[in-house]
């Protein structure tokens, strides 16, 4: 194909096609020339596809705020020892659950890969092209602090945090929540009960969820949004942390 002259190059991009058009700019004649014109054109479009899918994936993987930037489903270590089931990993890759609204908690002690496998989700859900997000609880609880204090700031943080489609809580109830941060927790599940999928690494069985989210009503109506349709995995009794440590060293 004929190199694309500067102004048709100009309002492709225009338009928001330059991704086509680069594709077309990059066309080989020698290996194109005998094809039909119909075939150049879709050539050209699914190389310009492929180019926009991994710029969308990109920008989801860059804003979902990864520990584990590069944590990779495919690449779980020792997952017989620790205990992990194939097949529901293998579920969760199809990124279903989010679909179906579910809920995933990973819990075990410190160390045992919970925040890795928390962004292996998350990052796989980018490479689905849904719009995901990890953060600390800690650190929600400091935007929350911070939006109380600002005009409209708790409906706009609310409305942030129920819109993903995918939001993992790290750390959950490391710390115990505050009456403010029990109310606020309770809004945000039930605006993403059925709405969304969240993910809640834990170090702390479901038995003792009530007591750490301060008992009572509160605590009933919060784990009552997340417990029932859950999908619960165990992360395993080997300390992930210490044998990366140890391989390092070897």
């Amino acid at each position: 194909m004929s190199a694309l002259d500067m102004e048709t190059k100009r309002k492709l991009r225009e338009m928001g096609v330059g991704d086509l058009a680069d594709a077309l700019e990059a066309q080989d004649d020698a290996l194109t020339m005998d094809l039909p014109f119909a075939e150049r054109v879709r050539l050209a479009v699914d190389d310009a596809h492929g180019a926009f899918t991994d710029t969308k994936v990109a920008g989801l993987i860059r804003r979902a705020g990864l520990r584990y930037p590069n944590a990779d489903l495919r690449a779980l270590d020792l997952i017989e020892q620790r205990g992990l089931d194939r097949t529901v990993l293998a579920e969760l890759a199809t990124c279903r659950f989010i679909t179906a609204n579910r809920s995933v908690v990973l819990e075990g002690f410190t160390g045992s890969g919970k925040s890795y496998l928390a962004s292996a989700l998350a990052r796989n859900a980018c490479h689905h092209r849904i719009r995901a997000h990890v953060i600390r609880m800690p650190d929600l609880v400091e935007a929350w602090t911070l939006a109380r204090d600002q005009t409209q700031g708790a409906t706009k943080f609310l409305r942030k945090y129920a819109a993903f489609n995918l939001l993992v809580l790290d750390e959950w109830l490391l710390d115990q929540p505050d009456e403010a941060t029990r109310t606020m927790l309770l809004e945000l599940m039930e605006r993403r009960h059925d709405t969304g999928s969240t993910v809640f690494a834990t170090q702390y069985p479901k038995k003792d969820w009530h007591q750490r989210l301060g008992g009572g009503v509160r605590a009933d109506a919060i784990m009552d949004r997340i417990v029932h349709t859950a999908i619960w995995i165990n992360t395993g009794p080997i300390n992930m942390r210490e044998r990366a440590a140890q391989t390092q060293t070897l």
